[in-house]
């Protein structure tokens, strides 16, 4: 059975077309994802996203514990302050991407993946006894918060709207920091952080106070937008989905990612992650652009003149862009954009173009 959101009775009024994901019971659209897509790429839209985790990691020993189990340094991330980075096995395969956020001196925020979630938190008590016993608490708030995603060009400007004589609160937030701020009179801890591609933000709010905060957005002319929406959007914007760009048999090396895996220190994965930093990978993730509506699907195989080169992890047809895009990963030697591929579409050969990533970049004036 799956769980379900407090937002759930607020999705099902509205009409939102619902399926399972990640364990949770989720809207995967309401008015249609290309009109959902063109709202955050325009405008504003918001998201449910209360599915992923929210565990808090405290005591004095908090940030050398994640300094072990993250391939991004704690311990110079300044309060206030949030980073990306991966959690890793021994052998460098990614258990999951996150965002951590430093609250203060000896306590943190963790945003672990819907589906990923029990077994991080697992991966985490594992490690607490190992290095840290009796130093370090896990504390899995998820049930006891929601999490709103406010995306789009607009986010800001709107959210400063909603927040009474404090002004420009949310234009003024540096990109992944964060700050609590007061929205309606509905208090949130709120980063400048996303998934979409965009300038947005991502706000913890009390359970209790999450559907309010929810209308109030929309009644701000926030979008309500699905996991279809959110789905495109990354893709657009060649941000990695687990289960399709990394998992635990795939590196952050070998998915491009390395800018968010620390290149020198201790912690776990580290060797094989600094050695394929220093010797590199044999396939390496890439984009894929072809004409039409007919998308690319997780598995469809790469070849070039008739030889399997790779594979396709995700694809869609971008309506942002008016044409299929797609990730996936090849042969190291076959890499370079430009690179011409056949693409097997259900049993058809279609003709694709490999391509620099991302996609979509917004425009330097949002």
């Amino acid at each position: 059975m799956e769980l379900k959101t407090v937002l759930h009775p607020a999705h099902v009024a509205m009409g939102a077309r619902m399926v399972p994901f990640g364990g949770w019971d989720m809207p995967v659209q309401y008015a249609g994802i290309l009109s959902e897509v063109r709202a955050v790429r325009t405008a504003v839209g918001m998201f449910d996203v209360s599915h992923m985790g929210r565990v808090y990691i405290s005591g004095l020993f908090a940030a050398p514990f994640l300094d072990w189990v993250l391939t991004g340094s704690a311990t110079d991330l300044r309060r206030g302050r949030a980073r990306y980075c991966f959690i890793c096995n021994e052998a460098g395969g990614v258990i999951d991407d996150t965002i951590f956020y430093r609250l203060d001196e000896t306590r943190f925020l963790l945003i672990p993946n819907a589906g990923n979630r029990e077994e991080v938190l697992a991966w985490f008590n594992s490690k607490v006894e190992e290095r840290f016993p009796g130093r370090v608490t896990l504390d899995d708030q998820t049930m006891a918060t929601g999490l709103i995603a406010v995306q789009g060009p607009g986010a800001a400007a709107m959210l400063d709207s909603l927040t009474g004589q404090d002004g420009n609160l949310f234009s003024t937030l540096r990109p992944f920091s964060h700050r609590s701020r007061s929205v309606d009179g509905i208090k949130v801890t709120a980063g400048r952080t996303g998934y979409t591609g965009e300038d947005g933000f991502e706000m913890v709010v009390a359970s209790e106070d999450t559907e309010r905060l929810w209308k109030t957005l929309a009644e701000a002319g926030a979008v309500p937008c699905g996991l279809g929406a959110r789905d495109v959007l990354r893709l657009e914007a060649a941000l990695p989905l687990h289960g399709h760009e990394i998992d635990q048999s795939i590196t952050p090396v070998e998915a491009g990612l390395q800018r968010f895996v620390r290149p020198e220190g201790e912690y776990v994965g580290a060797e094989v992650l600094q050695g394929q930093i220093r010797d590199g990978t044999g396939r390496k993730l890439v984009g894929f652009k072809l004409p039409g509506r007919s998308a690319p699907r997780a598995d469809y195989e790469v070849s070039v003149a008739g030889e399997p080169v790779g594979s396709i992890t995700s694809g869609s047809y971008s309506p942002t862009l008016d044409t299929s895009i797609a990730m996936g990963y090849v042969l190291e030697r076959y890499s370079a954009a430009g690179q011409a591929v056949d693409i097997d579409i259900r049993g058809r050969s279609t003709a694709a173009e490999i391509v620099a990533l991302p996609f979509y970049s917004r425009p330097s004036s949002q």
